[in-house]
């Protein structure tokens, strides 16, 4: 195997070494952030709504990372692409840090073993930090989504390879820092524990200020320079107008047709399964099952590694399996794996620990069907597009599709998870989780299987087993690599957001 950087130039290979440190030390902290910050409010809120206002906190997050995507944008405009990521990283790391300073400030303390030792502070203050750390992480996703370019320029050779480069370390960081923050979650305690994570963004927004700017870049700031000149809160205003716009024509585009119809069941259905999965139904058996929260990111972390698994996979198989109808398929069946959780825990304690690293490897296979079907389906709807393209269309109909199919899976995640999180509490009051594992983990993920795989089922052409084209659409290599390159996972779990957040801003 070559030097992978071979290719580049000698500032192009510097730029991307310290654009991949810095987003090793990102996904590392961000995995200690989110799944502290999950944990945490599992213990501080009313234990008669637990897992209810769970579901309201991660669902406002995930709605505020769109609102900092949108807010944005005028700023890469206006200023170098590297400045404005690492500005935003900046803050996103002071931002973190705020929960720890109130903890600690009204005398939160390291726990003697399992004693959780907060401070004096109400667990409502959760909401309005982490609705306003959502816009700052809404606004890192999006920039590191555009800045390829701006250190390698428009080669698509290059931006392939640099993405996928950027793609393996981002999702090993991922992985590593799930199974990290298991440990210093038991050992400094939920609230205390993400304290790594405001050094990590603020080492990464340094390593990012070092980025070298290409010529292209200069020349950028040159040609924006010569544009009609408004004020960054009216071109906030114009986003905003031009997000409903989106929604909108993506409406109408996917009720339109049957080419369309399906995706909300093949794509914004099985990204809410996935989320809820990882940061809702993981830290619920974690917690009232295996008796430690702590346990639920070993569990995330075998998810990640599946998701890193799933993508490479479609990118080996991509001549094989042309179509996402196999893949989605694939997920399907994998959901049926989620019965494991009402019937399978420890007898005793002491395995809790082993239990857990059991799910791990269980996890693996259930995000691996979920990360294929979205990279490749992800591929198709950009090819199904292309046709509809016109240049002088006011909204993209590829933006505007992943606008509506992005805010869909916001509203299922906001509507559903609370009131999933209801049934978890309901028979968490009664001393036994079990029936609410049943419900959800069992019977609401198989009933979403037989919705997937029947949704599998509407494209014209989609009856063979593995079709080589559906409803005429040809997915291009070139499509299904630049996919492989952009997946992350971190929609997640709170995690950050993909092609969805991309494809609607940029």
């Amino acid at each position: 195997m070559g030097n992978p950087l071979a290719d580049f130039t000698s500032l192009e290979r510097r730029n991307i070494i310290i654009y991949v440190l810095g987003i090793m030390l990102y996904k590392f902290g961000l995995e200690a952030f989110t799944g502290s910050i999950t944990l945490l409010a599992t213990d501080r809120f009313k234990e008669q709504n637990t897992f209810t206002n769970l579901g309201i906190l991660q669902g406002l997050n995930q709605a505020f990372q769109c609102v900092g995507a949108i807010v944005i944008a005028p700023l890469i405009k206006r200023f170098p692409t590297k400045s404005v990521l690492s500005g935003s990283i900046f803050l996103f790391g002071l931002l973190s840090a705020l929960i720890i300073i109130i903890d600690v400030a009204t005398g939160g303390q390291i726990p003697i073993g399992k004693d959780q030792r907060y401070g004096q502070w109400n667990s409502l203050i959760l909401f309005p930090v982490y609705s306003i750390i959502g816009i700052c992480h809404g606004m890192v996703e999006l920039i590191r989504r555009v800045i390829p370019k701006d250190i390698v320029g428009g080669d698509v050779v290059k931006l392939k390879r640099m993405d996928a480069l950027v793609h393996i370390f981002y999702e090993v960081a991922g992985t590593a820092g799930a199974f990290f923050s298991t440990f210093l979650v038991l050992k400094l305690g939920n609230a205390i524990a993400p304290a790594m994570t405001p050094f990590l963004f603020v080492f990464a927004s340094v390593a990012w200020r070092f980025i070298g700017l290409l010529d292209s870049d200069h020349a950028n700031r040159l040609d924006l320079s010569t544009l009609e000149e408004r004020s960054i809160p009216v071109q906030i205003a114009q986003g905003f107008a031009h997000f409903g716009l989106s929604m909108y024509r993506g409406a109408q585009i996917i009720f339109s047709s049957r080419k369309f119809i399906w995706l909300i069941p093949g794509y914004s259905i099985p990204l809410f399964t996935h989320r809820y999965l990882e940061s809702q139904l993981s830290p619920a058996f974690a917690k009232k099952i295996l008796q430690e929260g702590a346990y639920a990111q070993i569990m995330v972390g075998g998810s990640n590694f599946g998701e890193l698994l799933g993508a490479l996979f479609v990118l080996f198989f991509a001549n094989k399996i042309k179509t996402p109808l196999p893949w989605l398929r694939l997920d399907a069946l994998g959901l049926l794996i989620i019965w494991v959780l009402p019937y399978a825990y420890p007898k005793v304690p002491e395995n809790a620990l082993s239990f857990a690293w059991t799910l791990a490897a269980i996890w693996i296979p259930v995000s691996f069907g979920w990360a294929a079907g979205d990279v490749s389906l992800s591929a198709y709807i950009q090819s199904a597009l292309a046709d509809i393209e016109r240049p002088d269309d006011k909204v993209s109909p590829l933006g505007a599709v992943m606008a509506f199919l992005y805010v869909t899976y916001i509203v299922l995640y906001a509507v559903m998870g609370s009131l999933l999180g209801r049934v978890i509490d309901a028979a968490d009051k009664k001393g036994d989780i079990h029936p609410a594992l049943r419900d959800v983990g069992g019977i609401m993920y198989s009933v979403v299987a037989v919705i997937l795989l029947a949704a599998t089922f509407i494209p014209k052409g989609a009856f063979a087993l593995n079709p080589d084209i559906i409803d005429n659409v040809e997915i291009r290599e070139d499509e299904v690599d630049g996919e492989i390159a952009a997946f992350t996972d971190d929609l997640k779990k709170g995690h950050g957001h993909t092609q969805e957040v991309r494809e609607v801003k940029v």
